[in-house]
């Protein structure tokens, strides 16, 4: 049986052993045999936004493709449904609820500009979480559909290598699924860091993982961390009217400009965020009371202080997701200090017909435009003939239907872009036209790549700022509407 074959490819304890000599032909030629065994062209580990992205290309090339899933739950519980970190956990409810706090900002200037609101404003965390929700959850629906259209096989398993070619997927229920492939991307990202070395931190702190999902308002809150992650939670925490502290050990936004870090600083505080700087925490208790107490110290004069929230949010950085995989065994090299897993310019680890994209990959941008763009740019080269890399190097990131008329439910059918492009290569753009949010901005922008002689296939290859309305400009395709090939249109 299935079971029996995956339990005789494992040692004592669950852990996954290749055995070179196990059966004649290799495991992977034996495990096609084996009831239920499926094999694939192209199998990827994880269902983010790189992995979806390699997947669907592989299979709009006429491939035989799977994706396997899973969300290990938080350690408070916390999960959620197909899609990655960007969709349930990142930049769709990150906007979402910093849309939340513009629209605060927008009633509080509202009455310069003639509007009378009644006083005080409260926001509803219950009610916003809820729309948040909701809408992502039809992202988790989107995607599988998606998928199915395009014969993608998804599988909600937890997988291992068990060889070079195979991996062993477990579900809740304890079931086994072997899969094997002649080609295998692991896309499976990151998760939050916690600082296990704290005491109270894993039982009473929370990360990204679980702010956009909590039901009740996180009330006081404590954001441990000077990330950008940190700092965009105590933006639209501030925002709708919380009472938030920014907890910083050295300076902010480490690797970003100082300068342009600073004035970020300057407009937070000036706008209501506290911030503690070069102090770390040192212990968290929790009060009868259900409040949290944090002690923590300051690293330049040594002296220790104390505090009392309601939540404290862990934004410290991230950890990729690789250990459970079973990497070593099967030859694939990670970077022993950051556990991600090294690459090169082709995306290929250490075995030749394994690939890592995204956060997951070492030495790449842990941005969600980066990794959709590898996927697609690997799926074309296995598949399509292309010899495309991914450029690293002077990327723009970016995203669009415009986000912020989902949860309002606007109507968004006059969003509207048209590119007017000479018809002869390069095919030069000529102008741009943009209706939606912020268009003044989003033609400001790629004026300048107009002016310089941009062409349409650079403006393609240019990667989005996520999530903006501005990246559906560098989504566009070519319309032959009205016979006029140079026009290429698009809509939110």
């Amino acid at each position: 049986t299935m079971a029996a074959m995956a339990a005789a490819l494992r040692g004592p304890g669950r852990r996954f052993r290749w055995r070179t000599q196990a059966l004649a032909g290799g495991v992977r030629g034996a495990a096609r045999g084996v009831a239920g065994q499926q094999d694939y062209d192209l199998l990827v580990i994880g269902g983010g936004s790189g992995g979806l992205a390699c997947a669907k290309e592989a299979a709009q090339l006429g491939r035989k493709v799977a994706v396997v899933d899973y969300v290990e739950p938080s350690p408070q519980g916390t999960k959620w449904g197909l899609g990655g970190t960007c969709v349930n956990v990142g930049c769709i409810p990150k906007k979402l609820m910093h849309q939340a706090a513009l629209l605060g900002g927008m009633i509080q200037d509202a009455h310069h500009y003639g509007w009378e609101v009644a006083q005080p404003i409260r926001h509803d965390w219950r009610k916003m979480a809820e729309a948040v929700q909701n809408h992502v959850k039809s992202l988790n629906w989107g995607h599988r559909v998606q998928l199915q259209d395009r014969k993608v096989k998804y599988f909600n398993i937890k997988a291992s290598f068990i060889n070079k070619h195979t991996v062993c997927g477990i579900a809740k229920s304890g079931k086994e699924t072997l899969l094997s492939a002649d080609h295998i991307v692991i896309a499976t990202g990151g998760r939050p860091r916690y600082p296990t070395h704290i005491e109270g931190a894993l039982e009473y702190g929370i990360t990204s993982d679980d702010i956009f999902w909590l039901k009740e308002s996180p009330g006081k809150t404590l954001v441990v961390g000077a990330s950008y992650v940190a700092l965009e939670c105590a933006g639209f925490l501030t925002g709708i009217g919380l009472d938030t502290t920014v907890m910083m050990r050295s300076i902010p936004l480490r690797g970003f400009d100082q300068q342009m870090s600073s004035l970020v600083m300057e407009h937070m505080e000036s706008h209501g965020t506290q911030f503690l700087r070069g102090c770390i925490p040192t212990c968290i208790k929790k009060l009868p009371d259900g409040q949290l107490q944090v002690t923590w110290e300051d690293r330049t004069s040594g002296k220790k202080d104390t505090g009392i929230f309601d939540t404290v949010l862990w934004a410290i950085g991230r950890i990729p997701e690789t250990r459970n995989l079973n990497l070593k065994e099967v030859g694939v090299n990670i970077n022993p200090e950051n556990q991600k897993i090294i690459v090169d310019a082709q995306d290929i680890t250490s075995v030749p017909h394994i690939y890592a994209i995204g956060d997951v990959a070492e030495g790449r941008p842990e941005l969600t435009p980066t990794a959709i763009m590898a996927g697609k740019l690997l799926a074309q080269r296995l598949f399509g003939q292309s010899s495309d890399l991914m450029d690293y190097n002077n990327v723009y990131h970016a995203y669009y239907k415009p986000l912020e008329f989902t949860v309002a439910e606007r109507d968004a059918s006059q969003c509207y872009i048209k590119m007017v492009c000479l018809r002869e290569p390069p095919q030069l753009v000529l102008g741009l036209h943009f209706l939606g949010p912020n268009a003044g901005e989003v033609t400001q922008g790629f004026a300048l790549g107009i002016k310089c002689g941009a062409s349409y296939a650079q403006v393609m290859r240019t990667v989005g700022i996520h999530p903006t309305c501005s990246e559906e400009v560098v989504k566009l395709r070519i319309s032959k509407r009205s016979g006029l090939d140079p026009t290429v249109t698009g809509c939110g």
